[in-house]
């Protein structure tokens, strides 16, 4: 596809769909929906619009498939695989107007919701109701829960709760052809057919542009509690990480977060909440919840125990709600506070929780072998290891050859590992010259057939994930 595609007879036809006020063609717009938080890139689009209903967009993607114009669907731009960027031009379709919660099922523990509702807008919501939805990424006071579903997002609470696709019960979905579709049912079991919303959950808005949301909900848990553990050594951390488990605990979130990470987000916080000593090379946080607070102290004191094994230091305790806020203001803040400091390109890999240490080790060395700086931090309950690379003279790794030979020799460690190169950011734009590391051709062949059969002329979100060959 050509960029420069859309013309001024298309605009009015889009105008005709949702209003000349929400479709926007200046200089300053184009340029804010260019680009997302992946790395410095920006690729305006030639026109954004904002919808707000499906119907309205149902219109919009018939038009587009008709006039064969690229789509770029949209949540609140907090993305870090380039997933929301317009790099073909065309439409850029925010979801940003779709903002409204409709229902909140008390009696099925339910919610359903539009897609541009921020995560944490709609978790408050349902915490008034005694109800939870732990899927919780670091951007959550920011993200739209559409964009959650576009990437099967995680977060801290995933260790013991689990990742978007397993609270998603039903959607429903504009696909690039303008028909509007429910991918399911709003039931707990169902074996009928092929599992449409478990397919749309993950497929980064290259296959339809989700609309509403049905989500399942858990009862709230009435307490929890969070200690801070230093380690000398980050190698010892993450070994700490699979012995809590092997012994027979289950955090509710239990994070790592290398030292350079903690200083440099103290900092721009002007945070302190942390104790910082010259011996310590990582922290554990780790949190559990529960109804019995008794239950929860014990596992907490046992799990301290433990850690003594693997050369922990002392252990800080949150008093409060207020000291346990500040450190997951810490914890949330850590990949903009190594961004700004020049650590611009972040890698999402995941392997399974024991090899961690080995990952770590590989990180240390590749970065010795070809020059670069790295702090590590992320999921460690669950083997999700954030890796931000700052390399001198190169700020972005898309479309940089020596960033290339670095990533594909780091993902060919992860997938040595067990592993594959992202657990909760997406493929998206950057990543996709590294998916034939962890899929082999039969694979890619039948996501590309899954692709065309969506989306006949490749309109929607094109070129991510894969190119159609």
């Amino acid at each position: 596809m050509n960029r420069g595609i859309v013309t001024t007879e298309h605009i009015q036809e889009f105008k005709n769909f949702i209003g000349a006020s929400f479709v926007f063609a200046d200089e300053e717009t184009l340029r804010h929906y260019g680009h997302d938080e992946t790395e410095q890139l920006l690729f305006p689009p030639e026109v954004v619009l904002k919808p707000r209903t499906a119907t309205e967009i149902s219109a919009i993607m018939r038009f587009c498939n008709t006039h064969q114009i690229p789509v770029t669907p949209r949540g609140a731009g907090t993305g870090l695989s380039g997933g929301a960027i317009p790099h073909l031009g065309g439409v850029l379709l925010s979801m940003e107007r779709l903002d409204t919660i409709i229902n909140i099922d008390e009696r099925n523990l339910q919610v359903t919701t539009e897609p541009g509702v921020i995560t944490e807008v709609l978790q408050n919501a349902v915490k008034e109701k005694g109800l939870f939805y732990p899927p919780d990424p670091s951007s959550r006071g920011s993200c739209f829960i559409g964009g959650n579903i576009a990437e099967n997002s995680g977060g801290p609470k995933a260790v013991k709760y689990g990742v978007v696709k397993d609270y998603v019960l039903n959607l429903e979905v504009v696909l690039p052809t303008g028909d509007i579709i429910w991918t399911g049912a709003n039931v707990l079991k169902n074996s009928t057919g092929y599992n449409l919303t478990q397919l749309m959950v993950g497929s980064e808005g290259t296959l339809g542009i989700v609309t509403k949301i049905v989500l399942k909900l858990i009862p709230l848990p009435a307490y929890d509690l969070l200690m801070l553990v230093p380690f000398k050594s980050l190698e010892k951390a993450s070994e700490a990480v699979s012995a809590i488990f092997r012994a027979g605990f289950t955090p509710s979130a239990l994070e790592l977060v290398e030292i350079d990470a903690i200083l440099i987000t103290a900092k721009m916080l002007d945070n302190y909440v942390v104790p910082i000593t010259d011996d310590v090379e990582a922290h554990l946080i780790i949190e559990t919840d529960g109804n019995d607070m008794d239950v929860l102290m014990k596992e907490m004191e046992a799990i301290s125990e433990l850690l003594m094994h693997y050369d922990a230091g002392d252990i800080l305790f949150a008093d409060d709600a207020q000291q346990k806020n500040e450190l997951w203001k810490l914890r949330r803040r850590v990949a903009e506070a190594v961004k700004v400091s020049g650590y611009t390109i972040e890698e999402d890999t995941v392997v399974p929780r024991a090899e961690l240490p080995k990952l770590v080790r590989a990180v240390k060395a590749l970065g010795k072998q070809y020059d670069f700086h790295a702090v590590c931090y992320g999921h460690a309950g669950d083997g999700n290891l954030h890796i931000r690379i700052k390399k001198e003279g190169i700020p972005d790794s898309y479309g940089n050859a020596v960033m290339h030979t670095i990533l594909r020799a780091l993902f060919e460690e992860v997938k040595a590992l067990g592993g594959t190169i992202s657990g909760e950011h997406g493929v998206g734009l950057i990543q996709k010259d590294y998916v034939d590391i962890v899929f082999a051709d039969a694979n890619l062949k039948l996501m590309r057939g899954i692709k065309q059969l969506f989306d006949p002329n490749n309109i929607l979100n094109a070129g991510k994930i894969f190119d159609l060959h």
